[in-house]
């Protein structure tokens, strides 16, 4: 008989970018609404900026996984991608 595990899998990182953003969406639009208290709106200001610094991380590191698919030997020199308009 196998064992079930309880532990949830490590998200991927897709998965914690759009979990992230939900979030931060969630809190800008309570802030919009201007019904939250000042100690609210502070602690909410404040858990917004640690969302926004992760999906910044987030965004940086798939970067740099494009960037190493493009060419391995030398990201740096990659060139940036600029979707077409």
């Amino acid at each position: 008989m196998a064992k079930s595990s309880t532990a949830p899998a490590p998200a991927a990182p897709a998965a914690d970018f759009e979990h992230s953003l939900d979030e931060l969406e969630q809190l800008v639009a309570k802030m919009e609404g201007g019904e939250l208290s000042l100690d609210e709106s502070l602690a909410s200001f404040e858990r917004g900026i640690g969302l926004y610094r992760q999906c910044q991380q987030s965004l940086e590191k798939a970067e740099l996984r494009v960037r190493l698919l493009l060419d391995p030997d030398a990201p740096e020199s990659a060139e940036p991608f600029e979707p077409e308009r």
